[in-house]
């Protein structure tokens, strides 16, 4: 291995357990970045030689090398991978007693870059940089003797690569993988569009907070706004509710609906509406439609720290057009992904959002990222994930 040498007082994130190493942080006189190749391993020093783990490179990015054995000179070969996903199974199989879950999540299952999801004899895979990328295969021979799937999705097509100029697509790496593959939430049945659905085709990250639904959705009318395939608003007509309305942009996505609803006999109790979100919930609003629960639940408004001012009005605006589609004494279920986002600041947008609407609300319960989206102690970055169930009274 190569030695990369950190600048003087650059090592403290890494003694106190952080995985990644960033280009301002190196001592470029005794390791110039540009002797460096995307996946070079390198044993991390800092200033005075000392040993602070094993890493892989990324030259061209800001994050440059990401730590795969922190305190360790380990080579990342198939008995590093073989250690890591049988720690990783065994965590997800005491939590889930079915094989539906994030099997492995990236930093903190100390496989830095790499998500695996799985759908029962299906896995879909994420490589996420370049760096990575050079130990597919090892990667993809151990994936199949510790799980033996019946195939193995390939998806590279996230944000991160798009970003950092790398090749996207979708690729069939071993055995067969059908269009959409099944799976079950909470007792409910799905059919996951693998290769062209959102991210791996499916969120198991808000897996606790629609088994949340159960408690408040019986014999309730329902407006599940970016509903995307129905993972909150199926669950919803499964745990009861009277009705529910699934609003998202892609015709697809409300197709996707149309299937779920119908493989769980709910079709009678699903509809759909196409459209944007802000603009088509103020039409409804015009029509005095209102909902006895409202599950917004979009996509990142959040991409990078500058946005967060901006981020947040879109927070306060969606949660201000869902207050006034809702009856009061009803539930707002108010979720977000952005990382960069805080739980407070979700919730004063919320509460902004009330008294622009001339309402009060109270919230009644809070939820995070499941347990196979663990979260490092020491890499805030691995916490995300935010629901906020709230009454308005």
């Amino acid at each position: 291995m190569i030695d990369l040498f950190l600048r003087r007082g650059a090592d403290h994130r890494l003694r106190g357990g952080h995985l990644w190493v960033y280009s301002n942080e190196i001592d470029s006189k005794r390791s110039p970045l540009g002797d460096f190749s995307a996946g070079d391993l390198v044993a991390v020093r800092n200033a005075n030689g000392k040993l602070l783990g094993s890493a892989y490179m990324d030259p061209n990015s800001l994050i440059c090398s990401r730590l795969y054995a922190p305190g360790e000179h380990r080579a990342m070969d198939a008995d590093l991978f073989a250690s890591r996903l049988e720690t990783a199974h065994s965590l997800r199989q005491a939590a889930f007693d079915k094989p539906f879950y994030r099997l492995v999540y990236g930093d903190s299952d100390v496989l830095p870059g790499l998500v695996v999801d799985r759908f029962g004899d299906y896995l879909i895979v994420q490589l996420n940089n370049a760096g990575l990328e050079r130990y597919r295969e090892p990667l993809l021979s151990v994936l199949v003797a510790v799980l033996q799937p019946r195939g193995i999705l390939l998806r590279a097509d996230s944000r991160s690569r798009r970003e950092q100029g790398l090749s996207a697509g979708s690729e069939v790496v071993y055995g067969e993988v059908p269009e959409q593959v099944p799976l079950e939430e909470n007792g409910v049945q799905f059919l996951a569009p693998v290769y062209e659905g959102q991210k791996t085709g499916w969120f198991y990250d808000h897996r606790m907070s629609r088994a949340r639904l159960a408690a408040w959705v019986d014999g309730k009318s329902v407006l599940d706004v970016y509903s995307y395939i129905g993972g909150w608003g199926i669950q919803a007509a499964a745990f009861g509710a009277s009705e529910v309305c699934c609003l998202d942009s892609s015709a697809q996505a409300l197709e996707g609906v149309k299937a779920n609803a119908g493989l769980n006999g709910l079709q009678g109790r699903v509809t759909t509406l196409r459209g944007s979100a802000p603009e088509t919930m103020a039409s409804l609003i015009s029509e005095g439609r209102q909902f006895e629960v409202v599950i917004l639940d979009p996509p990142a408004f959040i991409q990078r720290r500058k946005d967060l001012k901006k981020g947040i009005a879109a927070y306060r605006r969606i949660n201000e057009l869902g207050l006034q589609l809702l009856k009061r004494g009803g539930l707002l279920v108010s979720a977000s992904c952005s990382m960069h986002l805080a739980r407070a600041d979700l919730i004063g947008a919320m509460q902004q959002a009330a008294v622009r609407s001339g309402c009060q609300v109270r919230i009644v319960e809070q939820g995070a990222q499941g347990s196979d989206h663990p979260v490092h102690p020491a890499i805030p970055e691995t916490e995300y994930l935010k629901a906020v169930f709230a009454r308005k009274v």
